[in-house]
């Protein structure tokens, strides 16, 4: 398996899906860095040369910030807004949905699994 940038990216997959294993890099930023150092976007990544690995790494290092420094900025912005205390930043501090969808029902992603409550004594149990 090749290593690009600290990530072990899969040799028998084509080029373009291989480079989204990167964080930080989708299907167009790998379109895109294909085309500027003229790789062959079908080649496997098995076939690159020590050569190509290293002028993609510096490339895509020099171009868009991916990896640590991505995973720090995000990081880093979403402290700014908990210490800004404003909305978002509240959302973010409760572990509630940022960006405005409803929590009566569906948010279980963000919220974590069911706590169930106690609900009122029916009617048939008390007799």
């Amino acid at each position: 398996m090749p290593r690009v940038i600290g990530v072990e990216i899969p040799d028998n997959k084509r080029l373009e899906i291989a480079l989204t294993y990167i964080f930080g890099v989708g299907r167009s930023t790998a379109h895109k860095v294909c085309d500027e150092l003229n790789l062959d976007r079908g080649m496997k990544a098995r076939d690159l040369n020590e050569e190509q690995l290293t002028t993609l790494a510096g490339y895509i290092q020099k171009t868009y910030s991916v990896e640590g420094q991505l995973r720090r900025e995000i990081a880093g912005n979403i402290s700014r807004l908990r210490d800004i205390a404003c909305y978002r930043g509240l959302r973010h501090r409760r572990g509630l949905p940022v960006r405005g969808q409803r929590t009566r029902t569906n948010a279980r992603t963000r919220k974590g699994p069911k706590k169930t409550v106690a609900g009122k004594k029916s009617v048939k149990g008390m007799k």
